[in-house]
């Protein structure tokens, strides 16, 4: 019987083994296992980090690029301003200028009528000095005619 004895314990001693050695495997599985489950969490972790590293980035340059239109549009705001009032003294200057030019013109054309008057008044006078010359050089001439016309009478009807 000592022979039977050895081949229980023997198989006794092999099934603890084979147990010892089942349970290191599940275990080693087990470890594995979740050694899988850490790795898969880390990997999503890191890619939902990525994606929200990714997002944020995305806000950030779309926030910085408002801020920076913001501020474009109140340095042209501020240009705009400036060549406004630039615009406006300009016009200003522009229409005293032209104020200025109507001023001139009006008095020129106030000059321009005077001297109109004065020449047709001088021309007046001088149509109503040709005038009297003229009647002047009529009566010499009618009356040197009639001098001559009596003179020539006088001879032809006394002389002749």
């Amino acid at each position: 019987m000592p022979a039977k004895r050895h081949s229980k314990a023997s198989v006794a001693g092999q099934d603890g083994l084979l147990l010892l050695q089942s349970q290191a495997l599940a275990q080693e599985e087990a470890a594995k296992a979740k050694q899988e489950l850490l790795t898969r969490f880390l990997k999503d972790k890191l890619a939902k980090e990525q994606h929200s590293s990714t997002l944020n980035l995305h806000k950030l340059n779309v926030q910085w690029q408002a801020i920076l239109r913001e501020a474009k549009a109140k340095e042209l705001r501020q240009d705009i301003e400036i060549l406004s009032q630039t615009f406006a003294r300009v016009m200003d200057c522009k229409d005293s200028v032209i104020e200025s030019l109507v001023t001139d013109l009006e008095e020129a054309e106030e000059q321009h009528a005077r001297a109109l008057r004065s020449h047709v008044h001088n021309i007046d006078h001088l149509l109503q000095l040709q005038s009297c010359r003229l009647a002047c050089l009529e009566d010499g001439y009618s009356a040197q005619l009639s001098a001559m016309q009596s003179e020539f009478e006088a001879e032809r009807y006394g002389g002749g």
